[in-house]
């Protein structure tokens, strides 16, 4: 069965205070001392630096920012209201907002940005590839009471979006001539992502959520299947690694402890059944049981769930990738 997934009403802290509205009024006060930056990222949230014309300045802050800004002082007086993430239901006139650290490629995106600008290249298609791009941001600077300020706009791009200048024509007034550029980008339309100081603010949650691979519920089962796993048995991980990192994305992992009864098998059982199958599940001198990457942790959790076997045909070792529960034979009691 199915585990339900907590909701909560309680934002964390420095979260639930975030007022998106008193800021977009603040920001469409300075609107024209904005300074901008533009950011490409692939999908390994790795960030490249984009240079751009005076020309396009403009443009830019009306498709990003001034379109954000717009949307939340004129939706507000028709009763726009903006509610914690966790609490979404797909209503209309509502936005959504989450800490930033909650989502985690879209804070190693921002860290990245942040903290090793100088590191970060310029893209180049012939070199990084413009197929491999998932979205595109805009860093968006102004000076406040305490120094300067920053927030980002983000929006996803397809690799639709791109047209190849030796595969594609320009219609120039009544002529047609070859796209001079190497590549041509069309921006999505509409608001989808902003994030200001550490908070996301979500404007579309099924873009949003595309953008950054981001599962709500796939994150509560995981943090839930981590604390109890944890709980039950001793495991030892890298400085620095958590167990629920560990099981962020992956899907199958979290459905299968979803039926698994975590700690019905002991420690010392789980051990014994791994010596039986002759599988290198590590302990250290605490008899703590080593989880160092993904594929001990696959080899764990498969042993929780019984996934291993000998036959007693062949005596050879098998794995089941898909197990199906038989029905009790006729005549005979159930067991157990």
């Amino acid at each position: 069965m199915e585990e339900s997934v907590p909701t909560t009403s309680e934002a964390p802290a420095g979260h639930s205070d975030f007022d998106v509205f008193q800021w977009a009024n603040a920001v469409e006060e300075i609107k024209n001392n904005v300074s901008v930056e533009l950011f490409l990222f692939n999908k390994n949230y790795t960030p490249y630096k984009v240079r751009y014309s005076e020309e396009l300045v403009r443009a830019i802050r009306a498709m990003f920012m001034l379109e954000a800004i717009e949307f939340i002082n004129k939706e507000a007086d028709k009763g726009l209201e903006c509610r914690d993430y966790e609490l979404s239901d797909g209503e209309d006139k509502v936005i959504y907002k989450i800490p930033l650290e909650r989502v985690g490629r879209a804070e190693t995106l921002i860290h990245l940005i942040e903290n090793e600008y100088k590191d970060i290249a310029y893209f180049t298609d012939n070199e990084y590839e413009f197929k491999r791009i998932k979205g595109i941001v805009a860093r968006f600077t102004y000076p406040g009471d305490e120094g300067q300020k920053t927030f980002y706009i983000a929006k996803g791009l397809a690799a639709s979006s791109a047209l190849k200048g030796k595969l594609s024509w320009e219609l120039n007034g009544e002529s047609f001539e070859p796209l001079t550029a190497d590549i041509a980008i069309k921006v999505p339309e509409g608001n989808e992502t902003a994030i200001i100081d550490d908070t996301i603010v979500i404007f579309n949650q099924g873009k949003f959520e595309k953008l950054f691979q981001y599962d709500y519920k796939q994150q509560v089962l995981s943090e839930q299947k981590a604390k109890e796993i944890q709980d039950a048995y001793n495991l030892s991980l890298p400085e620095g690694l958590t167990l629920n990192a560990l099981l962020e994305d992956k899907k199958p992992l979290v459905k299968k402890l979803q039926s698994v009864e975590i700690g019905e098998m002991k420690q010392d059982q789980l051990l014994q059944y791994a010596d039986e199958m002759m599988l290198e599940l590590m302990t250290d001198e605490q008899d703590r049981i080593i989880i160092m990457d993904d594929k001990d942790l696959g080899m764990f959790v498969n042993l929780l769930n019984e996934d291993y076997f000998v036959s007693p045909v062949n005596g050879k070792r098998y794995e089941i990738k898909s197990k199906k529960l038989l029905d009790e034979p006729e005549g005979e009691p159930p067991r157990g």
